[in-house]
């Protein structure tokens, strides 16, 4: 007769599995032996009531737009399928992320931008707690952006949707895709406050060049726009691509040139 791998565990370690258990998924397990019902209850509303409050921290928009009923639901559903890989609260919107990525099943009721918008809301997160603070010393705020070779802040995240999730809340809950995906940047200004700008795809494919290849000057990689986009003058991307990075350093987006 075969016997469950739990059942060759040490006592102690049967009874935590039971406990963690009954906590993630109380409806379908029963309270460990030994301890009382009512005290049972306590850790497993406690445990409950913590990360939701963290998730809806996270996730504010996404909370808002959400019936109690199905934000509790996947809050529980998130429980009980995932397993986070560190104990940090500062990253359960990472693990959540990962959960609707990876692991949710779908549901009738579900955002089709329901996704898109939780990485949106992460990322704002991530980009006002990050600590990838870029090493001043070799950039100079007031080089030339055309010579010199542009230096994107860390902090900067160019990213593009198919959905406008910037837009997104109660008052604004698109049900048909767009025919043209949304380009943002979300950043951190010197004050450490977070933005997000709405940019044209020419602006992230330049903030795309430029982190993928920062040897380059940005006289180059406005060279390579043009011939991407087969422009018949060259001179006139240049002169509005010199604009755009004048502008992204205003923001902080563009830190100066390296040296």
């Amino acid at each position: 007769m075969s016997t469950s791998p739990e059942m060759s565990l040490p006592e102690f370690q049967r009874q935590q599995l039971a406990f963690t258990a009954h906590i993630r998924d109380p409806e379908n397990n029963p309270v460990p032996d030994g301890i009382p019902a009512r005290r049972m209850g306590i850790y497993t509303e406690l445990f409950f009531n913590n990360i939701d409050d963290q998730l809806s921290t996270n996730f504010p928009i996404l909370r808002q737009i959400s019936s109690d009923e199905q934000w509790y639901a996947m809050v529980r559903d998130f429980m009980i399928r995932h397993r986070a890989e560190t104990p940090l609260f500062t990253e359960v919107g990472q693990e959540f992320l990962e959960y609707l990525r990876q692991e949710r099943k779908p549901h009738a009721n579900d955002w089709p931008f329901m996704l898109e918008l939780a990485h949106y809301e992460y990322v704002e997160l991530a980009v006002y707690i990050s600590e990838e603070d870029d090493e001043l010393a070799d950039i100079d705020p007031n080089g030339d952006l055309l010579e010199g070779r542009p230096a994107v802040a860390a902090t900067a995240w160019n990213l593009s949707y198919q959905w406008p999730v910037h837009h997104i809340g109660p008052d604004h809950l698109p049900d048909e895709q767009p025919n043209e995906p949304t380009h943002l940047v979300v950043y951190r200004d010197r004050l450490d406050e977070v933005h997000f700008l709405e940019i044209n795809a020419v602006t992230q494919r330049l903030l795309q060049l430029l982190k993928e290849n920062p040897k380059l000057s940005g006289l180059d990689v406005l060279k390579t726009i043009a011939e991407e986009l087969a422009h018949p003058d060259v001179d006139t991307v240049i002169k509005a691509g010199k604009d755009i990075l004048d502008d992204l350093r205003q923001r902080n987006v563009i830190l100066g040139s390296r040296a």
